[in-house]
């Protein structure tokens, strides 16, 4: 395992200066992470000749970053994904958020300034088999509309076993709610070889919770059988549009993950299999990413579904709905998710 660190520049008004880490383990696989937003900016990793790509979409500098982009590779907090008219309600007390999806008007990833808009303090830690870059931050009691303040770590690291580990923790001086994810699009033939339709995927899910118009559940839960969300059995995604919060199957193990997904781009005979602690994953294969333009490293243009998302979560709207499972966090109490993104050739 190796690890590097240079300066990436700063953010005006935020005292912490902006780091990218390089971590490299001895099988050709290399991931970049900043202390900005949590962002993986990179993972590279070989194909079955040993040809190395990178496979998520992303910027080469922070000046890009910092104009603007759809979550790659980024935090999304304090609550991912929506809320219903950026409103919830905690022991009688109401709290309003901001409502900055405009499509929608809900709540979307924590605001217009989310934890993905902030500079993250940082410790490492490196182990024989693995290297961890320990992003932590104060979020203040009212940030964004939320009540209590959090203390909040987000861990990254790599392994020799090709695996990429995604761990959150969190703990509140007062009852609010929590929902972190990160949000990377993936694209395993590379980030500039054209759409994701051909990949294949396997979601382990049997169910899914339906949206209304402005995208926030029913409270309905509903089976993926003879629909279009049936990924049980590994299909290609193709040229549909998805964004759709997928229950996942199953016990956890005695590490408390379950089988979540497996992705699978024939061409290059990359595969990843994700395993997680969370109890869902959004699937959204970005039908929607040239809604701006939007240009990667080496000047590749991104156009509507050229990466895809896997992002594994509590419901959406949880807060609103209460047979979906608790998003409430108390004092006292740790909240505590992980996911594995491992990679291999097939």
């Amino acid at each position: 395992m190796k690890l590097t660190q240079e300066n990436w520049g700063h953010i005006e008004g935020q005292e912490v200066p902006v780091k990218l880490f390089t971590l490299a383990n001895e099988h050709g696989m290399t991931i970049r992470v900043t202390n900005y937003g949590c962002i993986v900016s990179s993972i590279e990793v070989p194909d079955r000749n040993g040809q190395i790509a990178d496979v998520v979409l992303g910027y080469e500098s922070l000046e890009k970053y910092v104009a603007g982009h759809p979550f790659f590779g980024a935090v999304a907090g304090r609550f991912a994904n929506r809320i219903r008219d950026g409103r919830y309600q905690l022991d009688g007390q109401v709290f309003q958020l901001e409502t900055n999806e405009l499509p929608t008007g809900q709540h979307l990833h924590g605001g217009s300034k989310g934890f993905d808009k902030y500079v993250w303090n940082y410790s490492i830690e490196e182990q024989s088999e693995a290297i961890f870059v320990h992003f932590s931050r104060f979020s203040p009691d009212g940030e964004s509309g939320f009540g209590g303040n959090l203390v909040v770590t987000h861990s990254i690291g790599l392994d020799e076993q090709n695996q990429v580990h995604y761990n959150f923790t969190a703990h509140t001086d007062q009852p609010t709610v929590v929902n972190l994810v990160n949000h990377s699009y993936y694209n395993l033939g590379g980030h500039d070889s054209g759409t994701v339709d051909n990949h294949q995927l396997t979601l382990h899910s049997e169910f899914y919770t339906p949206v209304d118009e402005t995208m926030i559940p029913t409270g309905e839960i509903c089976s993926v059988t003879d629909s279009d969300l049936d990924f049980t059995s590994r299909i290609e995604v193709g040229n549909r549009e998805f964004d759709h919060n997928f229950i996942l199957n199953g016990d956890a193990d005695r590490q408390g993950y379950r089988l979540a997904a497996e992705l699978y781009e024939p061409n290059s005979g990359r595969a990843m299999t994700v395993f997680t602690t969370q109890p869902a994953v959004q699937f959204y294969n970005g039908f929607k990413l040239s809604n701006k333009p939007r240009y990667g490293r080496n000047g590749h243009k991104y156009e509507n579904r050229e990466g895809l998302c896997l992002e594994t979560q509590h419901y959406p709207d949880s807060p609103n709905q209460a047979h979906f499972p608790s998003v409430r966090l108390n004092p006292g109490e740790l909240f505590e998710e992980k996911t594995i993104h491992r990679f291999e050739v097939k």
